[in-house]
């Protein structure tokens, strides 16, 4: 059984092969809406209080990070490279650009700053989902076969 979950999607039948990046996709927005809140803006401590606190915990940040980079290791080991960027790193990216376009913040001057702050984050999702997936492309056994077949027909070995 597990040799087919990881066997790559190429070989598979179309229908297997988009239902299993469709439910990739789903998992990764499903992530991303259960581990942050929709509302990022931050709240007042207390009402009246100058404190503001964060609705983002480092508990979500860290379980959204961990699955999408499970995810990101699943497609790197059974599609194309750029697959994982785009059933992975893309669905959290416009949830947070639209969760940041509907929520405005207050007017202290910093309003206009959020899309800086989605741009640095969908940087850096993307480039650990790249580096992950390409690091967990390694491992795959097609592809090892593939360049050993090449050096042999080379004549490097």
């Amino acid at each position: 059984m597990t040799e087919k979950l990881l066997r790559p999607l190429r070989t598979r039948p179309w229908p297997e092969r988009w239902l299993t990046r469709v439910l990739g996709a789903a998992l990764a927005c499903a992530a991303y809406l259960i581990c942050l809140p929709w509302d990022l803006r931050n709240r007042p401590d207390a009402p009246g209080s100058p404190v503001e606190t964060t609705p983002v915990t480092g508990t979500g940040v860290l379980a959204l990070g961990a699955v999408l980079l499970l995810l990101a290791v699943h497609f790197g080991l059974r599609d194309a490279l750029a697959w994982p960027l785009l059933l992975v790193a893309a669905p959290p990216a416009i949830l947070l650009h639209v969760s940041l376009r509907t929520h405005p913040g207050p007017p202290d001057g910093l309003a206009g700053v959020w899309p800086l702050t989605w741009a640095a984050v969908t940087l850096l999702g993307a480039t650990s989902v790249l580096a992950v997936s390409a690091v967990a492309r390694q491992f795959r056994t097609d592809l090892a076969d593939a360049m050993e077949e090449e050096r042999v027909l080379a004549g490097q070995w």
